[in-house]
This record gives structure tokens, sequence and C-alpha cells, in this order.
């Protein structure tokens, strides 16, 4: 059981991280303006001195600038979240840009692994959303799928925190849809999407993932309860990873 943690930014909130039993400790290069961050290249650094697999989400889209992130970073993974759809609601030409540039990614950096976010809808969203067939198109060219939520309303993307990308919205996904995906799927597939301390165990009894993913659930708040972007609660994520770890067990029993 893979527990992955987003969005470490700090290499002492990576090393907690690690201490607390993260699988993967993930990071988000937010700016293509500042590629080069040292801190956020000692964080990736502090994961996988402390054992842990780094993850690095690129928001940005530049062929040459991702290749010059990767050369700066050396994560052991690099996790594409871009949105697969276009203004029209149409996702196959999207599709197939996205894919050229994980051959790209592939062909530069064969000894970094590429996960993929996959847009699963809440339940009694987005019905014909074909999740299976969008899984299916990069599975050749992934090793990890994220499933993560896309909020839709009727046949639309209706908006997310990230213009342009799928995650942090704090709701949970379809998770019938998400069974039948783990079910199909030849790669790990890591369930994200509104996971929380309170909620993790039900979701894997539910899906049976490879993994589990967590960011705004177990971040901190301030003073109004709103959540902060970027920096974690660790009794909460001390939480998660012992309820993922129980409910795992208890499943092989």
């Amino acid at each position: 059981m893979i527990v992955q943690i987003y969005e470490i930014q700090d290499p002492r909130e990576a090393e907690k991280m690690v201490s607390l039993g993260v699988d993967h400790v993930g990071s988000v290069l937010a700016d293509a303006d500042e590629l080069k961050k040292p801190q956020l290249r000692e964080a990736v650094s502090a994961a996988v001195k402390g054992g842990a697999k780094s993850s690095l989400i690129p928001l940005i889209n530049d062929m040459d600038l991702i290749s010059s992130a990767l050369d700066y970073y050396r994560p052991h993974i690099v996790h594409f979240c871009n949105s697969v759809f276009d203004s029209a609601g149409g996702w196959e030409h999207l599709c197939g840009r996205l894919m050229a540039m994980q051959a790209t990614v592939r062909q530069r950096f064969p000894q970094i692994a590429i996960m993929r976010s996959i847009p699963v809808p809440p339940p009694g969203q987005g019905a014909n959303l074909p999740v299976l067939e969008i899984a299916a198109h990069f599975e050749p060219l992934t090793d990890y799928f994220l499933i993560d939520t896309v909020i839709m309303e009727g046949g639309s993307v209706a908006g997310q925190p990230e213009s342009g990308y799928v995650g942090i919205t704090a709701r949970t996904c379809d998770r019938e849809k998400v069974a039948e995906l783990v079910n199909r799927s030849s790669i790990p597939v890591i369930l994200a999407g509104g996971l929380s301390p309170e909620n993790v165990a039900e979701a894997l009894r539910a899906v049976r993932p490879a993994g589990v993913d967590s960011c705004t659930l177990t971040n901190a708040v301030d003073d109004t309860g709103a959540y902060v972007r970027f920096k974690k609660d660790p009794d909460k994520v001390a939480r998660f990873v012992k309820e993922a770890r129980k409910a795992t067990r208890e499943a092989e029993m």
C-alpha cells in the first residue's frame, strides 16, 4: 500500500513526512517563471535521503521547461495532472498532445517514472465521461495512475481550483468508476480526491487501490478554518497513514 502526500515544498517538512511513514512525498513546481528553486530541490533530496520516493508535479506545459526542471530536481516520479478536456469538452486531441509529452519524458529521462492523473467526477456527475477509455489511452506510457476528482456540470468541466489541471477539490469521486478502473488497469492505481484520516479506510475497502493520496484534507488550517496551501498538519498526516495501514492489514487477514 502506497501512501502519498502532497504538497511538500520544504526539506524539513519532507523529512517529517518520511518519519511519519509516507512512501511518496509529493511536491509542486507551480511557477515556470521561477523554475529552479533550491529549497524545493532540497525537499526532493530530503525525501530521497529518507528512503521515500519523490514525486514532482510541474504546472508547466512547455516540454523544454519540463525537461530543464526534471534535470534540476531529479525526482523519482514526474506527475502530470493536466486537464484532458478542451473548451468544448472533447478530450481525444489533447490526450494525443499529452501522450507526446510523456513519450518525450520517457525518452529523455528513462529513470523517472510517470504518473498521470485520470479525472473521475463525483457520484451523480459526468455519467458519460469515458474514464476507462481515457485511462487506456495513457496506460502504455504511464507507470502509475492517480485518480482525482473533476467537477462537472452536465457533460462539461465546471472549473477546477487550478485552471487547466485536475485536483485539490477536497471532494470525493465516484468510487464505483474507480473500482472498475482498478480492476482493469495493468499498472498501479492510486486513489486521491477528498481523502482524509476519517474516510481513507472506507475508501480503501471500497476501491482496493494500490495506494492512497491526500493533499487538501491533510493540510493545516488558518484562523478562519480555511485550508493552507503547501503546509501540512503532521497530526492529520500521522492519522492518515495509521488508518491506511490499519485498513490494509485488515484486508489481508
